[in-house]
């Protein structure tokens, strides 16, 4: 028996391919399907079945397109109402692998129709468990994503959770391995281990929400305490992973057409298409097409063109480095952003070439920085998220977090300077591109962001860990 874990790191997302006697199951595939299928052929292995644990909401899985390769089924748990065929598992319902066996364990409250999968070696002990956003490592799934689809609150769903939580997986042995579907970074918890893979036994130790004296009413209050609104983008994934989606193949052919200046700003005008710059922010900071939104391919990338552009439908048109065409259309993918329409033949370099308009993003290093605050008294304003803008943050700046910066533009100054950080550099260069493109250009980012600042010896409120501000 064969277990690995495919781990993507900008998604932080875990999917796994398991094998048994030539038998190979696939559990929650991401969208590009390739690298499961050329495993199977070294392996001289069949897929036999796709597993799903839930209908997910942060990334397009490869379900339907695995199947249609290789005619595997794919299997849900109970509740699950895709509008493909599919095998609709009963709880407890076994799936005979090779040697092993995989159970299904209906465990709804992160969604109802929520399963955990457990695998059973060839003597019928229990080896492994399959959580999906049921249990992570640290954490357990956020109950308030499927509150329309199951007519319930997130407090019901979270108490559904923790009856799921304790009769389905704690009774389960200490040795038994859990791989969960997501790690830290991922909107899908909220306090997830850096680690991506642990024994039960020691989640039964470290997981605040498996808490031995912990009361249904304790686990819901914690739970549900300090839920940020989830990303835009997340229903809208949803509704692709139950209901199908277009060929990834497809999507490439399209998504990478070389367009030249000329027809590339004809193709902006005419479709009102989203030009979307994925080069390092400092390439962008230097020079970049007017309004074109900054998202670098090289940090977070998924997860922010997914909270911040938010809608699926948009259609695209790149800027990227050479030779990283593919790589972006196939991640914007992955996230349910199918509507690439080409990119930029010969780069930002040949827009120049071609005498196009440009604009800049003005940058200061931190030295320069501490001297405007000291001097000037300067606006300042802190894109990281609220738990480090309350952990430290520099004297008297404003909170103005990325994911929400649409529902602060009123608070930026209309005529003098302001600055504007994050944390290194990166998420602040994003938030520059969004300002510029909604006309606010008197804006000053911060290279190297907090870090540096700390380091110049910027003046900054003092630091408070945050997990003792819970």
């Amino acid at each position: 028996m064969n277990i690995e874990q495919i781990y993507t790191g900008c998604l932080a997302q875990g999917a796994y391919y398991i094998e048994s006697e030539g038998e190979v199951a696939i559990v929650d595939p991401l969208r590009e399907v390739k690298p499961y299928l050329e495993r199977a052929i070294r392996d001289n292995a069949k897929i036999k079945y796709i597993f799903e644990t839930h209908f997910h909401a942060d990334f397009v899985s490869g379900h339907v397109t695995l199947s249609k390769e290789t005619g595997a089924p794919i299997v849900f748990g109970p509740n699950a109402n895709p509008s493909f065929d599919a095998i609709i598992a009963e709880d407890g319902q076994e799936f005979k692998l090779g040697k092993a066996t995989i159970v299904a364990l209906h465990t709804p409250g992160h969604t109802m129709e929520s399963t955990t999968y457990l695998l059973r070696d060839e003597n019928g002990k229990d080896h492994a468990i399959f959580s999906g956003d049921t249990l992570f490592l640290g954490d357990v799934g956020r109950p308030d994503l499927a509150q329309k689809a199951a007519n319930m609150t997130q407090e019901e769903l979270a108490e559904t959770l923790y009856d799921s939580l304790r009769n389905k997986i704690m009774p389960l042995a200490d040795d038994v391995v859990v791989y969960p579907a997501h790690g830290a970074g991922s909107a899908c918890g909220k306090n997830m281990m850096k680690e991506t893979v642990d024994t039960l036994g020691n989640q039964k130790k470290m997981n605040y929400a498996l808490r031995e004296d912990m009361t249904k009413d304790d686990f819901v209050k914690e739970v549900t305490d300090g839920l940020l609104p989830p990303p835009q983008y997340f229903p809208l994934n949803v509704k692709m992973n139950k209901e199908g989606y277009e060929d990834i193949d497809d999507i490439l052919e399209r998504g990478t057409q070389a367009l030249a200046p000329d027809a590339f700003e004809a193709a902006a005008n005419e479709t009102g298409a989203v030009v979307l710059d994925v080069r390092h922010q400092d390439d962008f900071a230097k020079g970049h097409i007017p309004r074109s939104i900054f998202i670098g391919i090289d940090g977070s990338f998924a997860p922010w063109v997914g909270a911040l552009i938010g809608d699926v439908e948009q259609t695209i048109l790149l800027v990227a480095d050479k030779g990283r065409e593919e790589e972006v259309v196939t991640r914007l993918s992955r996230v349910g952003f199918d509507k690439t329409l080409g990119y930029l033949e010969g780069g930002f370099e040949a827009w120049k070439s071609a005498a196009k308009e440009y604009d800049t993003v003005s940058s200061v290093d931190a030295n320069t920085f501490k001297k405007a605050v000291e001097d000037e008294k300067a606006p300042v304003f802190d894109v990281r998220k609220p738990d480090e803008f309350s952990a430290e943050h520099v004297e008297d700046a404003h909170s103005t977090p990325l994911d929400f910066l649409n529902d602060h533009l009123s608070e930026f100054p209309s005529e003098e300077n302001f600055y504007v950080h994050c944390a290194g550099g990166y998420r602040s260069m994003i938030a520059a591109s969004i300002l510029k493109s909604r006309g606010i250009h008197n804006l000053v980012d911060v290279a190297g962001g907090f870090a540096a600042m700390k380091k110049a010896g910027v003046e900054s409120t003092d630091f408070v860990c945050p997990t003792t501000q819970k």
